[in-house]
């Protein structure tokens, strides 16, 4: 079965680590030139060129000219389908968290137990 081009959905313009390095980048909502991008990610200008035009057009990533400048831009809003799509798993997480937090407080106790019962 042939992949989906990145192009296609939010999900898979961010599977590319890369472009996800790009949107924590660009995450403080500052308009960023390419030479900023690049100077950040430590990518070839043509690699990262490539990656915002696929951030471009699912959304992600908004564009303006400034003189010569190109300016991008986060646009937070496209990725609420991740959002929403993640926090459905959330309290798995949460559950899990609250598991070890448990064991971790038990083993303190068993602890604070031996060492009370040891000074006796």
């Amino acid at each position: 079965m042939p992949r989906a081009a990145t192009t296609t959905d939010v999900f898979n313009a961010i599977a590319e680590p890369r472009r996800r390095e790009i949107i924590d980048v660009l995450f403080d909502g500052q308009a960023r030139a390419v030479g900023d991008i690049i100077d950040s990610v430590r990518l070839p200008q043509s690699a990262v060129s490539k990656h915002l035009s696929v951030l471009r057009k699912v959304g992600i990533v908004s564009v303006t000219k400034q003189g010569q400048l190109r300016l991008y831009r986060l646009q937070p809003a496209q990725l609420k389908p991740v959002a929403d799509w993640v926090t459905k798993y959330e309290r798995f997480w949460t559950h899990q968290l609250n598991r070890i937090q448990e064991r971790a407080e038990s083993k303190v106790q068993n602890k604070q137990q031996q060492t009370k019962d040891k000074e006796k």
